[in-house]
């Protein structure tokens, strides 16, 4: 979990907490560095994703080349393993009373497991293929929530807040379709709709009643 250099460098028993913290609740896929900038190695590190430990080299470059107006936090920015993995990483300068920097703690965090999830989720997004009617056609009940929901989708509005116009124009295509043609849709189409019996029977008497087709969008 931690490689904690044994000496009692007051700047590892200040940040070890923190770099404790931050890697208990992102590991196993953060890694936690403390550098120390004057000596260019690695004063501690927690869940070390590498073979790297304290007293190994930092390699950090020139603390006095980086942008100012980063306010001595940078990132997220991208690095690459030797396998492959990419990381996010932050780096902070830890600054001392003196305004010196003191040490530098970076979090590397393992995209890998993000990717993957967001390889899952596009695949399950992926483009559909017209649904085959032949295997739905006697089936009423799945023809009226395919109609309701289609019609939802379109409008943008939940069923509860379609208009009397919207479930007239439903009702209209459920009709188109055939479903009420089949003796106990009526009480389907209104649990579809979210409303009585009695009122799903009156938006049918308006319905088909001669020149109300023609005004329902």
């Amino acid at each position: 979990m931690e490689t904690v250099e044994e000496s009692t460098d007051p700047r590892v028993r200040l940040w070890e907490p923190v770099g404790r913290a931050v890697a208990l609740l992102l590991g196993p896929y953060a890694e936690v560095v403390l550098h120390d900038p004057d000596t260019d190695r690695i004063l501690a590190i927690w869940n070390p994703m590498g073979s790297r430990g304290p007293g190994d080299p930092s390699l950090l470059g020139e603390l006095d080349a980086l942008d100012p107006s980063a306010r001595d936090v940078f990132g997220p920015y991208e690095k690459v393993l030797a396998d492959g993995r990419r990381l996010s990483s932050v780096s902070a300068v830890l600054r001392g009373p003196d305004g010196k920097a003191a040490a530098v703690l970076c979090v590397n965090l393992d995209r890998t497991p993000l990717e993957q999830a967001a390889a899952v989720l596009s695949a399950f997004g992926a483009p559909t293929t017209p649904r085959p009617e032949p295997l739905f056609e006697q089936d009423w009940n799945e023809r009226v929530q395919h109609v309701v929901g289609a019609y939802v989708r379109e409008c943008g509005r939940p069923v509860e807040r379609l208009t009397r116009a919207d479930r007239l124009a439903v009702l209209a295509r459920l009709d188109e379709a055939g479903v009420f043609a089949v003796r106990r849709a009526a009480p389907a189409v209104a649990a579809a709709l979210r409303v009585s019996r009695s009122t799903l029977y009156g938006l049918l008497a308006e319905l088909r009643t001669p020149g109300t087709k023609d005004d329902t969008p």
